[in-house]
């Protein structure tokens, strides 16, 4: 392993970071301007601001699409029913910086949060990763979030950059000893989506590695990082009767979800003998997202086998729960998504890939901006993907 580095960052650190992240917020705009010309509406729903406002400005609107819709009704009206599975933080953070409740006001607040939290997060990794590697790992690692297929959502009306941002700085808090902070993001971070609550027993991992620990910081991370959680369930339990109704209406996202647990091994086997020899191979955005969730479910827990023998125990048990939890509701449905969130096993990747040769780094990086590129396009005309 690479001798440790300073943590603190150079001002051509933070330049890389902040060129890096326009060059993305740039491509993701013209991906969606040749997207919009070229891609026809797979159909009128779940569009960003309902289908009439989408047209008025499809490039905007687009970075509301599916999901966004339900925050951004959240954010001005207030939960409804079925909406419970959407985690607070998200939508209040909008409520409390929009200037009004105008929708374009709300849709404006709820991007700049987005990718503000995005640039963050970017931030908050480069500095994690140079508490043990080099700058060059780190800089490979911001290349291989900008450049991965569904990286898109990081700019989007999603929590991905919001949650991402959380988590990376509860590690950075509690790798560099302050478990106050490090447990308060992480109780933030489990009111905004639920594998939040894995901070937790992560948190007392690196407590008990701590040669300093003290008794303080365990009460800390045990009474202080499930908080966002509990608060939100006391609140459904008043509006609703059923603190756990976030679990327990996931089927409403399609016969693939179950409410009740679902092993891996059971959601391999759906994959190999119910889904993938009856996909509809004459239509291409159904092929793209069967097989891209099924590859990214593949290959992420390969890489999170590895990390166990690559990093940290705790960097490894995260990932680990970060992946099996979706997979618990027995489907990989979203999990290109949800994968964006795993950020050691980027971690990990940028130090094999750093280590390899330029053509072929320049070769991984042109297949994951190939299906970037066709990723965005999909979900910017409509067509589900994560």
């Amino acid at each position: 392993m690479p001798k440790k580095l300073s943590k603190y960052m150079k001002k051509s650190d933070y330049l890389f970071i902040l060129i890096s992240f326009v060059i993305w917020r740039v491509a993701i705009i013209i991906i969606a301007f040749f997207a919009i010309k070229n891609i026809p509406i797979f159909s009128q729903n779940y569009f960003g601001g309902g289908f009439s406002t989408y047209q008025t400005n499809p490039i905007f609107w687009g970075h509301l699409n599916f999901d966004g819709e339900h925050y951004l009704s959240i954010a001005q009206s207030g939960y409804k029913p079925l909406e419970y599975f959407f985690f607070p933080v998200f939508p209040r953070l909008i409520q409390i910086i929009s200037s009004g409740k105008p929708l374009i006001d709300l849709a404006w607040t709820g991007l700049f949060v987005s990718n503000i939290s995005f640039l963050a997060a970017l931030m908050g990794m480069y500095k994690l990763i140079k508490i043990d590697f080099d700058v060059k790992v780190a800089k490979v690692n911001t290349i291989l979030f900008l450049v991965f297929p569904t990286s898109f959502y990081f700019g989007t009306y999603y929590t991905e950059s919001i949650f991402l941002a959380l988590v990376v700085w509860t590690f950075y808090f509690a790798r560099t000893k302050n478990y106050i902070f490090a447990s308060i993001l992480a109780s933030v971070a489990s009111a905004t989506r639920v594998i939040g609550l894995v901070l937790l027993p992560v948190l007392l991992i690196e407590w008990f590695f701590d040669k300093k620990k003290n008794i303080l910081n365990f009460f800390e991370i045990i009474f202080i990082s499930p908080i966002g959680l509990v608060t939100y369930m006391y609140y459904l339990l008043k509006q609703t009767g059923d603190p756990l109704i976030f679990l327990h209406q996931v089927s409403i996202f399609g016969e693939q979800r179950s409410s009740t647990l679902v092993t891996l091994p059971q959601v391999f086997y759906r994959y190999l003998f119910e889904i993938l020899p009856h996909v509809s191979y004459s239509y291409f955005p159904n092929v793209f997202t069967t097989y891209l969730e099924f590859l990214m479910a593949v290959i992420f827990l390969i890489l999170i086998l590895i990390c166990f023998f690559n990093l940290r125990l705790s960097y490894s048990v995260y990932a680990l729960f970060a992946f099996l939890i979706p997979a618990f509701a027995g489907s990989f449905s979203s999990m290109p998504r949800y994968v964006l969130a795993m950020f050691p096993i980027f971690i990990l990747s940028a130090i094999y890939i750093s280590r390899i040769p330029k053509v072929y780094k320049y070769v991984i990086y042109f297949g994951m901006i190939v299906l970037f590129v066709a990723a965005e396009g999909l979900f910017w005309r409509g067509y589900w993907l994560s």
